[in-house]
């Protein structure tokens, strides 16, 4: 596997292009990533005219606009590779109301909702980095732990049906399972783990007397 040079880069506005780039043909070319943060009934009421992919675009622009991003894209020297989501859980919206993945506990914990590679850059390790660089953006907004929702088990997948990741794939970027699949969950219901890494100076789920507050 060759390692990649990369960097990082938060969505704004002006890199729109470069976040269609990395979605094109795939799951998230019409969705803009908002489907993790709206329900049903926030993503009908988006405002604006034209196809709902518009308006999503629309959406991601306008959160892209603001001081802090809502996710970010990876880049070999110029060429978008991949890309991240990261955001407080209460703005992940339909990730927070569902029951299949409720709340551990209290702690105001970010999440990952989704991340997706390009697919000819998949198994270079891109996935990872952009895991571990989202998790430490979060850090430096002042988050306490970054958290997902992931497939259980390491059974391999498709790529395209694993944008909200799997353990393995977490485990390599410094996440623990601390909670396991839903006891009582219906049948037709993907079996999922709770994963999360806590920020630097916690300890035990406490801030550490150096850190102070998140």
């Amino acid at each position: 596997m060759t390692e990649p040079s990369l960097s990082f880069r938060p969505l704004t506005p002006a890199l729109l292009d470069a976040f269609a780039t990395v979605v094109r043909g795939g799951w998230g070319g019409s969705c803009w990533c908002m489907h993790p943060r709206l329900t049903d009934t926030e993503m009908k009421a988006l405002p604006g005219s034209g196809p709902g992919s518009h308006r999503r675009k629309a959406a991601m622009a306008k959160l892209a606009g603001r001081g802090r991003a809502p996710g970010l894209l990876a880049f070999e020297g110029g060429e978008p590779l991949g890309w991240v989501a990261v955001a407080p859980r209460r703005e992940v919206r339909r990730v927070d109301a569902s029951r299949a993945t409720p709340r551990v506990d209290q702690l105001k914990v970010w999440v990952i909702p989704c991340i997706t590679v390009r697919k000819t850059a998949r198994g270079r390790g891109v996935a990872v980095a952009l895991i571990e660089a989202a998790a430490a953006y979060a850090f430096e907004q002042g988050a306490p732990a970054v958290e997902a929702c992931l497939r259980a088990g390491d059974a391999r997948t498709s790529d395209d049906n694993a944008y909200f990741g799997t353990e393995p794939l977490f485990r390599r970027a410094g996440f623990r399972v601390i909670r396991g699949p839903l006891e009582k969950r219906p049948r037709n219901w993907t079996p999922r783990v709770t994963m999360r890494r806590e920020a630097p100076g916690r300890v035990d789920g406490a801030l550490s007397p150096t850190r102070g507050k998140a």
